[in-house]
């Protein structure tokens, strides 16, 4: 597989990359990332990919706009090269949460996104997770759209947690919510809330029964915390056990690693689509999405069909 093609990591999270490497038996492309002194990005493949295969990973966590344009460097670099194709492996989309208008005057920066990719070169997007699934209409080019339900399932079903319930945070994530419940064979929960402004909530009302057992807080990305928060309290209020936390992206701005050590909160599950600083509480437990990622690689390079990789086919 080396021969036809490469893999090459951003800035954003090379470890997932060996990760990846390791689970294909390959070794990670060479290639030079470095910045002028005025902050202009600058790529140098140092190795030939004429008439590769190049995959390219970043996810776009922080500082978003650096790793973004980072992408866009390497993306046109690999095209400059005569890379056959560039599939661009984003684990984390970032602006995701742009993806309509809620008021006048606003962008759909998730469109914008896709459009800039598309522009500079990129044959083929594969991504985790997104926060809206119609994001994949904003491409016009291959978008292969993954999740981590039964990896977090799974790991879910290890724990044998007594009287379950699944709580979307919002009526967004019900569908969400709904499919891990299914795959627990536990009842769903809902919290109906408001925001008054961006990353701030307030719950007003659950639908569904969760006093006197265990919630499963089930999100696609974790930011600030805050919200998190906001709904630990609801369910507490309301009798609940200690819940479990469960994302696919753990972004955590703005302090919310030491805002989720929290005592009411048994455990932060989360995947590693965003590198994590290693100096996280022993609360919070990584699960790995490079074996995904790899046969998902595997598949494209090779044909086939990514919905073997999942117990259904789609989320």
């Amino acid at each position: 597989m080396q021969h036809r093609m490469r893999i090459f990591s951003g800035s954003s999270n090379p470890g997932l990359v060996d990760r990846i490497c390791g689970d294909l038996g390959v070794t990670p492309g060479k290639v030079k990332l470095t910045k002028f002194k005025s902050g202009e990005s600058y790529v140098h493949y140092e190795e030939s990919i004429r008439n590769l295969d190049v995959f390219i990973v970043q996810s776009l966590s922080h500082p978003i706009n650096e790793h973004f344009v980072e992408l866009l460097v390497m993306i046109d670099a690999a095209k400059r090269a005569s890379a056959r194709t560039v599939n661009v492996v984003i684990p984390y989309y970032g602006y995701a949460r742009q993806e309509r208008k809620a008021a006048p005057r606003e962008p759909i920066s998730a469109k914008m996104v896709a459009d800039v990719l598309t522009t500079a070169g990129a044959s083929r997007v594969v991504t985790i997770e997104l926060h809206a699934a119609a994001i994949q209409g904003f491409f016009n080019i291959p978008v292969d759209h993954l999740t981590t339900l039964d990896l977090i399932a799974d790991y879910l079903r290890s724990k044998n947690i007594k009287d379950p319930v699944v709580v979307s945070p919002d009526a967004g994530r019900a569908k969400l919510a709904e499919k891990l419940a299914n795959r627990l064979d536990s009842p769903v929960a809902i919290m109906l809330k408001k925001r008054p402004s961006h990353n701030e909530a307030m719950i007003t009302h659950v639908i569904g029964e969760v006093e006197g057992r265990t919630p499963i807080i089930m999100e696609d990305l974790i930011d600030t915390g805050s919200t998190i928060l906001k709904v630990v309290e609801g369910l507490k209020e309301r009798n609940a056990k200690d819940p479990i936390v469960c994302a696919t992206h753990g972004v955590f701005s703005d302090g919310a690693l030491q805002r989720l050590d929290h005592p009411s909160i048994s455990e932060v599950v989360i995947t590693d689509s965003i590198a994590l600083p290693e100096d996280h509480s022993e609360r919070f437990t990584v699960l790995p999405v490079a074996p995904m990622l790899a046969r998902a690689i595997h598949i494209i390079l090779e044909g086939g069909s990514l919905a073997t990789l999942f117990s259904d086919s789609g989320i």
